[in-house]
């Protein structure tokens, strides 16, 4: 038997979280299954999930760009910016990123940093804490170089660790990717959007019931979801849960660095996102169709900032800061990054890394709509 190609990959892990998707419908009760657990099976299932599945996902053959594969210029940015915090700290240092996907972001953190302060990285450990096994695979790759200084785990390992000390922790585009709950409101009262197989046309649809759920119904509450007919917003109890994990397992002067699109709550509660935040992502093009290409498209959401940092501070961390990465990125000196060069070769090193921090800094979708969130632990 030859080897199986990319479209017979396709088709294999289609029909499988298909049948999935079908057993976990057949199970539930009256045969809905709410969004959360329908875009948790899309995107994480073991076998045939999106991120979970051995294809590639960033990058021109991919499905999106993400700032921390635009030449390492964000792992540069940052790595000024970590080192600052580190150096504070005597003996050990930790390091702690999760979900890096490809480690191309780490490898420019960790060069920045030993480029910067030998010393400080001699005494620095990383660890990658990732689900998938296909992207721990690729990070192993990536930082085959600094592997004495480096350790990939998945996150049952991580809630092993203990209390963190001298640390700091970073994600680039993580919450944005989990599971969400979806709901709207009507006439009758807050109903929760969930999925259903189309018997006679083997599709799935989108069905509504009234929330059930105390935790749902709780942040709506704690939000104050404006109740405006026929309006819908996204609820990220993950995102929240994974936040207060993370900041109740860190000492005093620790920090959190958290890299993703999204706003405040009053912008993403506002009227005119009357279809909320959700979009999927399929060969660069965006959608807002989750019920098709089941597993091979990203489906993500804008993350709530007020509601993560208020997470934070119930465990006892400070907001440090809260801007767009374009202002985080300036006051880490991207603009000294900048190179002259031969304009007569625009494919010389230093005319594509020029044009990478342009895009960096005046894509409204990189630029403005993505925020950096600092918080320490008091």
């Amino acid at each position: 038997m030859g080897k199986e190609t990319g479209q017979e990959a396709r088709r294999r892990r289609s029909g499988g979280l298909l049948e999935r998707l079908r057993q976990r419908l057949d199970a539930s009760a009256e045969g809905f299954l709410s969004f959360h657990d329908y875009m948790e099976l899309c995107l994480y299932e073991p076998d045939y999930g999106y991120y979970t599945s051995g294809r590639e996902k960033i990058g021109r053959s991919g499905d999106y760009y993400t700032a921390g594969a635009l030449g390492g210029l964000l792992g540069e940015c940052l790595a000024g910016y970590i080192s600052k915090q580190l150096e504070a700290f005597d003996g050990p240092v930790r390091l702690v990123e999760w979900g890096g996907g490809t480690g191309r972001l780490a490898d420019g953190v960790l060069n920045g940093i030993r480029t910067r302060d030998r010393q400080l990285y001699d005494r620095l450990r990383y660890t990658s804490v990732e689900a998938s096994p296909y992207h721990r695979g690729l990070q192993a790759a990536a930082l085959a170089e600094h592997r004495e200084r480096v350790e990939i785990i998945g996150p049952e390992a991580w809630e092993l660790a203990g209390k963190l000390e001298n640390a700091v922790i970073f994600s680039n585009e993580l919450p944005d990717a989990f599971p969400v709950h979806r709901v709207v409101y009507r006439q009758e009262g807050w109903m929760e959007l969930g999925v259903r197989l189309h018997a006679a046309e083997g599709r799935f649809e989108e069905v509504e019931r009234p929330v059930c759920d105390t935790e749902v119904m709780a942040y709506i509450e704690r939000e104050r979801l404006p109740r405006r007919l026929g309006q819908r917003f996204e609820v990220n109890l993950a995102a929240l849960r994974w936040y207060r994990e993370l900041a109740s397992g860190l000492a005093p002067g620790s920090l959190i660095i958290t890299i993703d699109y999204g706003d405040v709550r009053d912008e993403l509660h506002a009227s005119h996102r009357m279809e909320g935040t959700l979009i999927c992502y399929r060969g660069h093009a965006a959608s807002d169709t989750p019920l098709q290409h089941a597993g091979e498209q990203d489906i993500t959401s804008h993350v709530n900032f007020s509601a993560l940092m208020e997470a934070g501070q119930a465990a006892a961390m400070e907001t440090v800061a809260y801007q767009t990465q374009k202002q985080f990125l300036v006051e880490q000196g991207i603009l000294q990054l900048l190179q002259d060069h031969d304009a007569s070769d625009p494919f010389s090193p230093a005319a594509k890394r020029n044009r990478a921090i342009r895009q960096l800094l005046l894509s409204d979708s990189m630029s403005e709509l993505f925020k950096v969130l600092i918080q320490t632990k008091k």
